[in-house]
């Protein structure tokens, strides 16, 4: 009992003795890190029989799935919901709107806007869907949309709209429209004007809100949920992968460096790992994997640049595709992956280069170190003889009579300590 409950006190700070109002913030894409804090968040004030949880939201949209499981603890949450969409200057669109109408209150602040909820989708060909998929889709997130307004006696015709049209509302049309509840500047604000309240909940039963004088207790993501929050974004997810395959690469080409290895395989983890949460496009990963193949083979291969070329479009084409989210913020920008290709195509092909003249460089010892080696005949050779080769004297045949004085070439070793040599 102790150890949970210094895990809690750990995780969410002091539990407080009376109901409380809890605060919580995302100002990300919905996504399944932004799901679990936000659901995890609910289901412990349910545990504490808290008054009222505040949801401060700035989101330009996100996953279908994670939207779906946030709105579904706020549904089946014991304790009210109050979303607020703030501060001046943020939205909640797309997911986003779909939570807020969800919510015991929407509340937004001056200066932010909220809808434009017509699905989106990419296909793992990197095309958007075709009309009948996309027909499907729309139908079945207008009738969702029309439940939840419905249900919490909001306006059912805007809140369609803002799925079949793409419309967004200002937060004074939202008010107006009756989609909204009402405008706040603030957090406190919004918990002042609560106080009081007769909320009507999801199943139908009121509650009246008691606020005053009970305390706000901000809930912050836990160390993990922000990790996870970081490694989530897209452009540092790519940037990952790409550090990984070229730090294995250069490990396994020049084995013993033991850094680069170490240093790509726990960047490539966290890639593999930011993968799983966000929606990965296999085909973009293959694309990716076809393009370090092509770097390569244009060292092996005499393409004048052609397979680098085909390389370089293969990892803009997969890079754009990798990853098959429904809004630009869970995607890698096109300005980002350009020069980071560049740059990656760059530093792969000058360690290739590295690589392959090593391979081609003359040895310069043993046997073959001797071979093309010059020096000079101290005796006639007719056909044998002595040579000074490498500061050494050296007993040598020649395919040819040499005079004494006369430049040679080693041609090849013979058994014995005995050179074969022409004329230089």
């Amino acid at each position: 009992m102790r150890t949970r409950t210094f895990l809690a006190l750990a995780l969410w700070g002091p539990l407080t003795a009376s109901a409380a109002v809890i605060k919580i913030k995302v100002d990300a894409p919905i996504h399944p890190v932004s799901s679990e804090y936000i659901v995890r968040t609910l289901a412990a004030a349910d545990r504490e029989g808290a008054d009222l949880v505040v949801l401060t939201l700035d989101t330009p949209g996100g996953l279908d799935t994670s939207m779906r499981e946030i709105i579904s603890a706020v549904l089946n949450a014991e304790t009210p919901v109050a979303v607020w969409v703030g501060p001046s200057g943020s939205r909640a669109a797309s997911a986003g709107f779909f939570i807020a109408l969800a919510a015991d209150v929407f509340a937004m602040a001056p200066g932010t806007s909220t809808g434009a909820a017509h699905p989106v989708s990419i296909s793992l060909t990197g095309q958007g869907m075709d009309k009948t998929m996309e027909d499907k889709v729309v139908n079945d997130a207008a009738a969702y949309v029309r439940s939840l307004a419905e249900k919490r006696g909001r306006d059912v015709r805007l809140a369609e709209d803002a799925v079949r049209k793409s419309l967004s509302y200002t937060e004074r049309e939202a008010v107006d429209g009756g989609l909204a509840d009402l405008v706040a500047g603030s957090e406190e604000e919004l918990i002042a004007r609560l106080d009081g309240r007769a909320v009507k909940r999801f199943d139908g039963a009121e509650r009246t809100l008691a606020l005053a004088g009970k305390p706000v207790v901000e809930r912050p993501m836990t160390f993990r949920q922000r990790f996870l929050l970081t490694i989530a974004n897209p452009n540092l997810a790519y940037i990952l992968l790409l550090i990984g395959l070229v730090g294995l690469y250069f490990e396994f080409s020049h084995p013993g460096a033991i850094l680069p290895g170490v240093l790509g395989g726990i960047s490539l983890l966290l890639a593999v790992f930011a993968f799983q949460i966000l929606p990965i496009n296999y085909v973009g990963l293959g694309l990716i994997f076809l393009a370090i193949i092509l770097f390569v083979l244009e060292i092996k291969v005499q393409s004048f640049g052609m397979l680098a070329v085909g390389g370089i479009a293969a990892m803009i084409i997969g890079s754009l595709m990798l990853v098959k989210a429904p809004i630009a913020e869970l995607r890698p920008s096109l300005g980002f992956v350009v020069p980071v290709v560049l740059g990656f195509a760059a530093i792969v092909i000058f360690l290739l280069t590295l690589v392959f003249k090593a391979h081609l460089r003359r040895p310069v010892t043993g046997r073959e170190g001797m071979i093309g080696e010059t020096g000079t005949a101290r005796t006639d050779l007719s056909p044998t003889g002595y040579v000074f080769v490498q500061g050494e004297l050296w007993k040598a045949e020649a395919a040819s009579p040499v005079r004494a004085g006369e430049k040679v070439k080693v041609v090849a070793v013979l058994d014995g300590l005995k050179i074969l040599v022409d004329k230089a």
